[in-house]
């Protein structure tokens, strides 16, 4: 039961703060059909919410990702595999990257994991060619996050469909960070 609450409690927040990001605690607990006093006996304040709601979500992303490349032929293709299995995550996403949960310990050693399998592809598709291997891979690695934070938004607002964005998002790094622009 306890894992049950916890999980209804988490897709309320996710859906409630995605719509509306300064929603109260109370917001989130009517939306999860239970009372605050129950939402705080699973988490003791919006901290611990959001950084519950921090380590699920990279899980997802994880998973995705995992499953996304599981197949890809080179570092350059998991990269744009990667684009089509995260820009997909935006409602559940996008709200987070605008929070500040690198300030949690354990929230923080996940991204820190996360940015380091990013840097690590990055440098392999350098070395493939895709990228000009005069650009440093943190440059490379921080437009791969702009455009993904961007494609989110874009398909949030409806202005594109995540297929569409991460096509845009793919076509943009390619031409912008490939070897041989100006």
């Amino acid at each position: 039961m306890t894992d049950q609450t916890e999980h209804t409690i988490l897709e309320a927040a996710f859906a409630t703060l995605a719509n509306q990001p300064t929603a109260t605690l109370a917001e989130i607990a009517n939306a999860a059909g239970i009372g605050r006093a129950t939402l705080h006996r699973h988490f003791s304040g919006r901290d611990d919410l959001l950084q519950a709601m921090a380590l699920k979500a990279s899980k997802e992303l994880d998973v995705a990702i995992d499953a996304a490349t599981a197949d890809a032929e080179s570092y350059t293709a998991a990269l744009r595999l990667c684009l089509e299995a995260i820009i997909p995550l935006a409602d559940r996403q996008h709200f987070l990257a605008g929070e500040q949960l690198d300030r949690f310990p354990t929230v923080a050693a996940v991204y820190a994991r996360q940015n380091a399998e990013l840097v690590a592809a990055i440098d392999a598709a350098k070395g493939e060619g895709s990228f000009d291997p005069h650009l440093p891979t943190e440059w490379i690695a921080a437009a791969y996050d702009t455009v993904i934070y961007t494609a989110w938004h874009m398909v949030r607002r409806q202005d594109a469909t995540p297929r569409q964005a991460a096509g845009f998002a793919w076509r943009l790094l390619q031409s912008g960070l490939s070897k041989g622009n100006p």
